[in-house]
């Protein structure tokens, strides 16, 4: 076989997730992030705002600490030139406090059945889709990133695979009626938050497309969020028997279902 060929298929093949962008699309959505903070606080969402936060500062510890300065699987370039540790940080910084804290408070909120899911959710996946097409007016994309992810998704897919299968081992101990999550519900939730954000910027060519990119855009969607959901689950579950959205004592609504008579009702029920 022609060794350049087979080249060129190992490089069509290859999942390597890039992003080309402008200064504008950084700028456009650290305000949208400002803002969707103010509507959490203003609503009183601060267990959303606090998972948020957490997701933010673990994708900048996984993609910086991780993926550039453990495996050096992660490169930036600003203007054609390679960022050393400096300006890869503040990049990869703004990169992951965006995706960290929209895709986690994304699941919080399904997870939740937050009562104002739907404006949460359309105002995350309006702003996915609509800021790349906002951000061309600030010219061509001077920032690329890229990642490759060969020396670890087989690995991601190993921990993906053990996690849902303890969680299923436990909910296969209990009965149908103890059943305390629908895993595929679950597993639609992490599948639908990385998707949502994968395709909308291949689409809006943030991501350029290539013979990798549908294999990319499934093999990710599938894999990297949704490896975390069990844990993410047991999360939401320990942190609300504490507290409610609004941070206060859950224990006390427990207190008051307790009672003979709210007892009785939840019981016709």
């Amino acid at each position: 076989m022609n060794v350049n060929l087979l080249a060129a298929a190992e490089e069509v093949a290859a999942i390597v997730p890039t992003r080309n962008l402008n200064i504008l699309y950084i700028i456009l959505d650290c305000i949208f992030l400002a803002v969707f903070i103010g509507l959490l606080i203003w609503k009183r969402r601060y267990s959303t705002l606090i998972f948020a936060l957490f997701g933010g500062v673990l994708y900048t510890i996984v993609d910086f600490g991780g993926f550039y300065l453990l495996s050096h699987t992660r490169t930036v370039y600003i203007d054609g030139v390679l960022q050393g540790a400096g300006g890869t940080f503040l990049v990869l910084l703004w990169m992951s406090m965006s995706y960290g804290m929209t895709n986690f408070a994304f699941i919080w909120i399904l997870i939740g059945k937050d009562s104002y899911a739907k404006y949460w959710i359309f105002l995350i996946l309006m702003w996915w889709m609509i800021c790349p097409s906002i951000s061309e007016l600030g010219g061509e994309p001077t920032i690329t990133t890229s990642r490759t992810t060969g020396a670890y998704h087989g690995w991601m897919g190993v921990a993906l695979v053990v996690s849902y299968l303890i969680l299923i081992i436990f909910l296969l101990m209990k009965s149908p009626k103890e059943a305390f999550v629908n895993v595929l519900y679950l597993c639609l939730i992490g599948f639908a938050v990385q998707f949502g954000w994968e395709f909308s910027l291949l689409v809006n060519g943030i991501r350029p497309m290539n013979g990798a990119s549908i294999r990319t855009l499934i093999v990710n969607s599938c894999l990297e969020t949704n490896l975390g959901m069990p844990l993410i689950y047991a999360i939401f579950y320990f942190w609300h028997k504490r507290f409610n959205e609004d941070m206060s004592d859950s224990r006390k609504k427990e207190e008051v279902a307790s009672e003979p008579e709210v007892a009785e009702h939840l019981s016709d029920q």
